[in-house]
Parts: structure tokens; C-alpha cells; sequence
């Protein structure tokens, strides 16, 4: 029996053992193939493993996406991660190569994904405050979001889930350096249903050098104090 006789059912379930790569270039081979990956059924759960792949062609966003993962654990991961007033030259030219891609594909899912129930990042050091915000205004049924190692994220985002993160059940925010512990009690305050996780964030050196000299500052007064 040849793969194509086989019904829809069976082909989706066959496709649903595949990376995104070998979907694709199984589609590629006639149009019965390619009507099965292009099946809202087969892409209700998308993980990446680099920024690159998210501009792929090998994968259809769409209201049947429900988990979302992009997870970063790349050497360069650390490059993104540096203070961006520490950044040298080189530095600064590599992290510009991608510093939207991230973003833009955060964006095309608030506008074509409204039933996320979940979002994983990890390693997004150019993800910002605004785009969690997009996040929770426009997928309202969002249950789950897990950031770590994301730089950028502050307390506007912990802002914008007591405002918006309604259906908001996990909230983790690992090793974002920005978060305050003043963030974290208003979630705590707020949204009292929510599991909130923030290991290695408040309290951590913020991402902006005057902060840094704020911090300093203050240790130098405790010291002159004692």
C-alpha cells in the first residue's frame, strides 16, 4: 500500500511523529501530502530551538496553535545576555543580525493565534515589555507563561499581566534580572490565583548602567553608615 492511500486520520497521526523539517519536506512530494500539513489539526503545538528557525517556512501558525516554545540555549545565548552598554563592537553588530525576529514572530502570533493557552521563552534577551503586553491583550486565554533568562522583561510586564493576564494560572520568571521584588508582591497582591516563580530574578544586577551606580551608591552609604 502506498502512503497516499492511506485516510486523512492515519496521515495526520503519521505526521504528528515528524519534525517540522521532515513534515515539510514530506509535503513536498504531491498534494494530498502537502493538504495534510497544511491541516490547522497537526500544528496545535510548536517548539524552536533557535530564532532562526522562526523564519522557517516549515510550519503554519493559526487559532489551532495551543502551546508555544522557543527555547535558546546557544553559547550566544550569553552574547544577547551582556549589558548592552557592556556590548563591544562585534558584539552589538551580532545581536542587531537578529534583534527583532523574536519580536515579529510574537507579533504575527497575537494576531493569528487568539486560543494560546501556554508560551515558553527562554533565552530571548531581545524580547521586551511590549510584547507581553501584545501577548496577554490578544491571547486572552493564555493560562501559562514561563520567561527565563529573558534580559529585557521588567515590572511593566508583571504590570500588564495584573491588567490583562486574567486567564493567567503560572507565571514564571526565572533569571530576568530586571524584575523587582515591589513587582513581584503587586502579582502576589493582585492576581492571588496565580503561581508565580522567580528564581534568580529580584534582586539580581538590573540591565542599565545607572541602575548599577544606583546600587553602588547605596552599599557605599551602608558602609560610610556602619
Amino acid at each position: 500500500m502506498h502512503i497516499t492511500q492511506l485516510n486523512r486520520e492515519c496521515l495526520l497521526h503519521l505526521f504528528s511523529f515528524l519534525d517540522k523539517n521532515s513534515r515539510r519536506n514530506l509535503a513536498k512530494t504531491c498534494h494530498k501530502l502537502l493538504e495534510v500539513f497544511q491541516d490547522p489539526l497537526l500544528w496545535s503545538l510548536l517548539k524552536f530551538h533557535s530564532p532562526v528557525e522562526l523564519k522557517k517556512d516549515n510550519f503554519l501558525l493559526g487559532p489551532a496553535l495551543k502551546h508555544l516554545s522557543i527555547c535558546w540555549y546557544s553559547e550566544r545565548v550569553k552574547v544577547c545576555n551582556i549589558e548592552d552598554w557592556m556590548k563591544n563592537s562585534l558584539q552589538k553588530d551580532f545581536c542587531k543580525r537578529h534583534e527583532n525576529t523574536v519580536s515579529d514572530f510574537l507579533l504575527a502570533v497575537c494576531n493569528r493565534c487568539p486560543n494560546l493557552l501556554s508560551v515558553t521563552l527562554s533565552g530571548c534577551g531581545h524580547v521586551t515589555d511590549d510584547c507581553i503586553l501584545q501577548l496577554l491583550k490578544n491571547c486572552l486565554k493564555l493560562r501559562s507563561l514561563k520567561l527565563e533568562n529573558c534580559v529585557r522583561i521588567s515590572d511593566q510586564s508583571l504590570e500588564a499581566v495584573t491588567l490583562h493576564g486574567a486567564s493567567l494560572r503560572t507565571l514564571h520568571v526565572d533569571f530576568c534580572r530586571n524584575i523587582t521584588w515591589a513587582g513581584l508582591d503587586r502579582v502576589r497582591a493582585k492576581c492571588p490565583s496565580v503561581v508565580l516563580r522567580a528564581d534568580r530574578s529580584a534582586g539580581m544586577i538590573p540591565d542599565s548602567k545607572p541602575g548599577k551606580k544606583l546600587m553602588l551608591e547605596k552599599s557605599s552609604r551602608k558602609l560610610v553608615q556602619l
